[in-house]
Formats: C-alpha cells, structure tokens, sequence
C-alpha cells in the first residue's frame, strides 16, 4: 500500500474530537473544582473557627484524598475522560498521578516498586516546580530587594 493511500486510510478513520465542546466543557469542569474549593475553605474557616490562609491548607489536603481515593476506586480515569483538563490540571491531577504509580508498581515491593516508580511522572513536575521557584525568587530578590 502507497504511503499517501495509508495516511488517507488512517484520517479517514481517525476519530475526531470536538475541540470546542472539550473546552467548554474543562472550562465548566475546572470552574466548578475553583467553586468546590471555595466551598471548602469557607466551609472549614466556619466549622474549625481558622483563618482562610490555614484553612486553605486543609482543601488541599482534601482534593488530595479524594483524587487519590477515587482513583483506588477507579473512578477518576473515568471522570477525567469526561471532564479532560478540568481535572487533570488541578492538584486532583497530581495525586492521580502519584496514585496511580504507586498502585501500577505496589506489586514489586515498597522500595523498588512503589518508591522507585511513583516519581516517574510527578517528577519532572515537582523538579521543574522548584526550579521555577528558585529562579522566579531570586529574580524578584534582584528586582525588590530583600523584603523588610
């Protein structure tokens, strides 16, 4: 078969996908996770009588839990089919991530399987997290100064 014919073949039956009702839809997904955690600050700044910067540490501990708890269940894969970016790009993404590889790799042990394996995708964006850290403050101590 020509190489023209095979690539006509292939876009032929290629399914396509609805760019704008994928955006639309992450935008409405990610828009809602925002509202949901919202919620969760004001919800625990009432309850535990806490500021909303501390409280703002216990929503994201929060979204932690479930993403990971719902993709031990299996459910987020799911979800995140439906959903795309809008939960993907949250911190409910990263735990899925880290989760996930731990859960592939639990069967070789807790060093060589879960510890080893479970950075292979959340690394490179804990290691790139901290370097723009580092570079963004530095260039701010070299732009303001040291804060008072």
């Amino acid at each position: 078969m020509e190489k023209n014919k095979y690539k006509d073949l292939v876009g032929r039956y290629t399914p396509k996908e609805n760019v704008l009702g994928n955006a639309v839809t992450a935008f409405l997904i990610g828009g809602f996770m925002g509202v949901l955690g919202e919620f969760l600050i004001k919800w625990y700044s009432y309850i535990l009588d806490i500021p909303s910067k501390e409280a703002s540490t216990f929503m994201t501990v929060t979204l932690i839990f479930f993403g990971c708890l719902f993709t031990c269940f299996g459910f987020f894969d799911k979800w995140v089919n439906f959903a795309k970016c809008g939960l993907i790009v949250p911190i409910t993404g990263f735990a899925h991530a880290m989760q996930s590889a731990a859960l592939e790799y639990k069967k070789e042990g807790l060093v060589t399987g879960i510890g080893a394996n479970m950075f292979k995708l959340a690394g490179s964006v804990i290691i790139y997290g901290v370097v723009s850290a580092y570079t963004f403050g530095f260039i701010r101590l070299l732009i303001f100064g040291v804060p008072a």
